[in-house]
Formats: C-alpha cells, sequence, structure tokens
C-alpha cells in the first residue's frame, strides 16, 4: 500500500502547484460532463469544452500528439452538438437519442479514418516513435472524435466507443504518469456503461 502511495506522489514531485491545479480542473470538469451527458443535459458541451482545452495543453507537453488533437476536435466536436442540442421546432428538441443506422456508417468511418490519418502525420512531423504507445494514441484518437460526433447526434452506440476508447486509454495515461487522468478514465468507463444504460432506457420509452 506505501508503495503505491509513494508511486502516486513522485508522479507529481516534478509538477509545478499551476500544473497539479490544472489536472484536478481537467479531472472535475471532465467528469461532470459525462454525467451530464448521461443525463442527457447540453450542460455537457461547456464544461467538455473546458476539459478539452485544459487537456491538450498537457497532451501537447507529453507529446502526446494524437490525443492532443482528439482534445482539439472534441472542442470543434462540443460546438457543433451544443447547437444541434439546442436546436428546436416548436419549442420541441429536434435531435432525440436514436440508434446507429447504415446511413451513419460512411459518415463515421470517414471521421474515424481521418483523425487516425491526421494523428499518424503529426506523429511524424513530431519525430515520435511510432510504437505500440503512439500506436494506442492514434487508434483511440479515431475512436474518441468517432465517439464525440456519434454523442452530438445523440446516437446510443456513441457510449459503446467510449467504453472501448476508455479502457484502452487508462495505460497509456498510467504510462506516461498521469495519474489523475488514468483515474478519470476509470470513472468515465462506469459512467459510460451507466450512459449506455440510461440512454437505452430513455430509447425504449
Amino acid at each position: 500500500m506505501t508503495e503505491i502511495i509513494n508511486y502516486l506522489f513522485d508522479a507529481y514531485s516534478t509538477y509545478s502547484v499551476f500544473e497539479i491545479v490544472l489536472e484536478c480542473l481537467a479531472f472535475g470538469f471532465g467528469i461532470i460532463s459525462v454525467i451530464y451527458a448521461k443525463k442527457e443535459n447540453i450542460l455537457v458541451f461547456p464544461t467538455g469544452i473546458t476539459c478539452t482545452i485544459i487537456t491538450m495543453y498537457f497532451m501537447f507537453n507529453e507529446r502526446l500528439i494524437g490525443h492532443m488533437m482528439v482534445n482539439l476536435f472534441y472542442t470543434l466536436m462540443s460546438i457543433y452538438g451544443w447547437w444541434n442540442w439546442s436546436r428546436k421546432e416548436n419549442d420541441i428538441v429536434t435531435v432525440k437519442i436514436s440508434k446507429f443506422s447504415f446511413n451513419d456508417l460512411p459518415k463515421a468511418s470517414l471521421i474515424f479514418f481521418f483523425i487516425v490519418f491526421i494523428s499518424y502525420f503529426l506523429h511524424d512531423y513530431f519525430n515520435t516513435e511510432l510504437g505500440a504507445y503512439a500506436s494506442l494514441d492514434i487508434f483511440t484518437s479515431g475512436i474518441f472524435v468517432t465517439a464525440m460526433w456519434l454523442m452530438a447526434n445523440k446516437k446510443l452506440e456513441n457510449w459503446v466507443l467510449w467504453i472501448i476508447g476508455n479502457v484502452i486509454t487508462i495505460p497509456l495515461y498510467f504510462g506516461s504518469d498521469k495519474i489523475i487522468l488514468s483515474v478519470q478514465y476509470i470513472i468515465f468507463t462506469i459512467l459510460a456503461i451507466q450512459g449506455y444504460i440510461q440512454w437505452k432506457k430513455s430509447l425504449s420509452k
């Protein structure tokens, strides 16, 4: 137990107070954002944007270029989702929870492969060694941005992609000593499972 505690504290021994506070803020806003998403509350987007902007700062410093770009596209997708979820006709919200359809496949595939390509290009540009670590970063980048697009359009299956991406990302952050963010993604996984169940119930009504 003592070794675990020492490991957790040692990971932040080189951090400034400013960086620790920033990571805690990213942690808090990230969790709040997913809770809002689970409840189908539009506040998922402003809280999510705050989290992603902070996270971009850390990802750039760690040269996790794929995840940095993921958070940039999160921000753009959040702006789109914010607009999309707020659309109304006769005071009735027009975008409702629905299932992923065959018609969604071309757009989802295009987003996934576009993000993977961009992430690969950036890793190459910044001379990042494309080992297993960077490859996972690139792959999860595609998963997460696609999941964000599905969420912006209230597709039930967005939660499935979040779960897959989160499970892969947890060891990625542990490996870069981002302990707070690693714990955050464990919580994200639990919330994503709950979100899937809750959205599925809403869809059945």
